[in-house]
C-alpha cells in the first residue's frame, strides 16, 4: 500500500495549509500510510528540502512540493494502489 511522507518544519503556513488536505486524502485510502516528518530533525532532508517544503513523496518520491492538490494526491495513491 502507498506510504506518504511528509516534510514540514515548525512554522511553515505552507506546510499548516497542506497539512489537512495530506491527511484527508491519505484517511480516504485505508491502506496508505502518513508520516509527517520535520526537516529540521534530519540534516539530509534539511540540505535537499529547505527551500521546497512542504514535500509530499509518495512511496518515497517526491509528489509535490509548495501546495498540496487533492485531486492529484488521490490519483497517486490510487496509481499506488493498482501497483501494489
Amino acid at each position: 500500500m502507498p506510504a506518504v511522507t511528509f516534510l514540514t518544519k515548525p512554522g511553515c503556513h505552507l506546510c499548516d495549509d497542506a497539512r489537512p488536505v495530506v491527511e484527508q486524502v491519505v484517511a480516504a485510502h485505508p491502506g496508505a500510510t502518513l508520516e509527517e516528518r520535520s526537516i529540521l530533525d534530519d540534516d539530509t532532508l534539511r540540505a535537499e528540502y529547505a527551500e521546497d517544503i512542504p514535500v509530499v513523496l509518495v512511496d518515497g518520491r517526491v509528489h509535490s512540493n509548495w501546495h498540496v492538490d487533492a485531486d492529484r494526491l488521490r490519483r497517486a495513491l490510487e496509481k499506488a494502489e493498482a501497483r501494489a
